[in-house]
């Protein structure tokens, strides 16, 4: 079985809610696979950006702007979870680059 194969699972669980990216991490813990490494820190990312720009709305009083982040995240995380599903590494645009550097700690 190949390394994505072996990875593909934890993958596509990081994607479903922060928990389950809290479920891949453990996942991945032994053996580690770079597969679900990559698509752990994508979702990761997608995760805590959606909450804190949520936590942001909230408190700057401008939630008429909560059904574009809405959208915006729905659009990159079926991204995200189409990539993880098709087997491929290609990182979100604009942020995904910036997802594999910021969560190093996710190994």
């Amino acid at each position: 079985m190949s390394e994505v194969q072996e990875g593909k699972s934890a993958a596509i669980v990081a994607y479903i809610t922060i928990i389950g990216c809290l479920i891949a991490i453990t996942m991945n813990m032994e053996p580690k696979n770079a597969f679900a490494r990559f698509h752990i820190r994508q979702a990761f990312g997608i995760h805590v950006l959606f909450h804190a720009l949520a936590i942001l709305l909230t408190y700057s009083g401008m939630v008429y702007l909560s059904i574009p982040i809405y959208i915006f995240y729905l659009v990159i995380w079926v991204f995200g979870f189409l990539q993880a599903l098709n087997e491929k590494t290609k990182p979100l645009p604009f942020l995904g680059v910036y997802f594999q550097k910021w969560f190093t700690f996710i190994s």
